[in-house]
């Protein structure tokens, strides 16, 4: 099936939805594909962060004080970005030899089944066990989402289409937020047993979804340069080099820490607020007199507004990158995510203005991160993108997986204050400032092959 070619050239649309009908409808299957994915990946993920205070509370019994809360809440956090970090990096590198697809079909029913799974736990350590093998398949699932939905949309609306996609995460928060007001009055093993419906989502994959051009022709190439045995041109020697490997030589370096700074930064800045912005919320409640099933509700509500910021955020990157590039727009949804942030949890110790700046402080923190499906892929060729993805992404998992911890470890220091953890976590978007300075602009250029 035919698809745009990479050599076509980004434009500014005449009018704003003429690119609409230029998406080809293969091009539709595989955006709803990974969307679909991305929202239930994000939704079963996410759900965690909801139910960790009555998971723990019941698990730990008569030790479960704020300070224990923190502490092991925190190592649970760590674990699960661990194994998202562990699960993209190990599957971006067999997707860019064995296929997007069939990695893409492994990942969903893996983070299906263990999400199910937390719900049955009967320690902190079983639920960390499940949490981690949850996360492996989570972290695999938008690695190879990203260049699978890049290299079929290589041509002008790339970055609107791709930016569009990572709606589903803000969407997946939201979906969660909603899944947790419905089940978490039943209690919190039924919010985990949710988390099994993504399963379902294989059966759309399994129709009518054939690997991009492009990957086709990487595996043409590489079969054509193994025939060639001793005879293999130094280019070809290169190009069959462990890809992993390829991210170090001379021609990827720069990019390749580029990526991960980036990737850093931005993971840094969120992950704190994602595990740790519903316990902030309950725990002000509680100053208010306010707990049970009106705290819920009212803790539920603020999430999906917060989600609904990242909605926008998420899908307006694409079209203010079209119009003033890449890396300033990467840089004004960090200052925003410094500026509403800071404010959120230095400036405020009462629950009241939440609910109007969540959507706001949503925008930015999320909506940064269609800048790793639109900028980081513009970085690599066809042949190393999903690793390279894999590599900025899962190498900044694993440093995040530690942030969540030193917040719920600054607990203790900070008087039992959530916020200001959190707030010290949420500086680190500035590293995200520093790899678009130095970084080079991508908007004109098309898609490396």
């Amino acid at each position: 099936m035919k698809q745009p070619s990479a050599a076509e050239t980004t434009t500014v649309d005449a009018r704003p939805l003429d690119w609409v009908r230029e998406i080809t409808p293969y091009q539709w299957r595989i955006f709803a594909v990974v969307w679909l994915g991305w929202i239930l990946d994000s939704t079963d993920f996410g759900l965690f962060s909801f139910v960790l205070r009555p998971a723990l509370s019941e698990l730990l019994g008569s030790q479960a004080g704020l300070a224990e809360l923190g502490r092991i809440g925190g190592l649970l956090s760590m674990v699960g970005l661990l194994g998202w970090a562990i699960g993209g990096f190990v599957f971006g590198v067999v997707a860019d030899y064995v296929g997007r697809l069939r990695t893409l079909a492994i990942s969903i029913l893996i983070f299906s089944l263990f999400t199910g799974l937390q719900g049955i736990a009967q320690t902190p350590l079983q639920l960390g066990v499940f949490r981690f093998l949850a996360g492996v398949g989570a972290g695999a699932e938008i690695i190879v989402g990203i260049p699978l939905l890049a290299e079929a949309l290589s041509g002008p609306h790339r970055a609107k289409v791709t930016g569009i996609m990572m709606t589903g995460g803000a969407f997946g928060s939201l979906l969660g937020a909603s899944v947790y007001g419905l089940l978490a009055p039943l209690g919190w093993r039924y919010v985990f047993a949710a988390g099994i419906a993504p399963a379902l989502l294989l059966f759309l994959l399994r129709r009518g979804v054939a690997e991009p051009e492009s990957f086709a022709a990487v595996q043409a190439r590489r079969s054509r340069a193994r025939l060639a045995g001793a005879g293999v041109s130094d280019q070809d020697r290169e190009f069959l080099r462990f890809v992993p490997m390829q991210l170090f030589g001379h021609k990827l370096i720069f990019n390749t820490i580029v990526g991960l700074m980036f990737c850093l930064g931005t993971l840094l800045s969120i992950w704190t607020s994602l595990i740790w912005l519903p316990t902030i919320q309950t725990l002000m409640l509680e100053k208010e007199a306010i707990s049970g099933a009106e705290s819920i509700v009212i803790v539920s509500h603020n999430m999906q507004l917060w989600s609904i910021g990242g909605i926008l955020g998420y899908a307006t990157f694409g079209f203010i990158a079209d119009r003033i590039g890449r890396r300033a727009t990467i840089a004004f949804y960090n200052l925003g995510t410094l500026v509403v942030g800071l404010y959120l949890y230095f400036g405020l110790d009462h629950p009241t203005l939440y609910p109007y700046l969540l959507p706001l402080f949503g925008y930015f923190v999320w909506g940064v991160f269609s800048g790793h499906a639109i900028y980081v892929p513009e970085l690599f060729p066809t042949h190393v993108r999903a690793t390279a993805l894999s590599f900025c992404n899962g190498t900044g998992r694993i440093i995040t997986s530690f942030g969540p911890l030193v917040a719920g470890l600054l607990v203790a220091p900070f008087g039992g204050n959530f916020s200001k953890a959190a707030g010290v976590m949420t500086c680190f978007a500035l590293l995200s400032l520093l790899a678009v300075t130095i970084g080079r602009e991508t908007r004109d250029d098309a898609l490396p092959q």
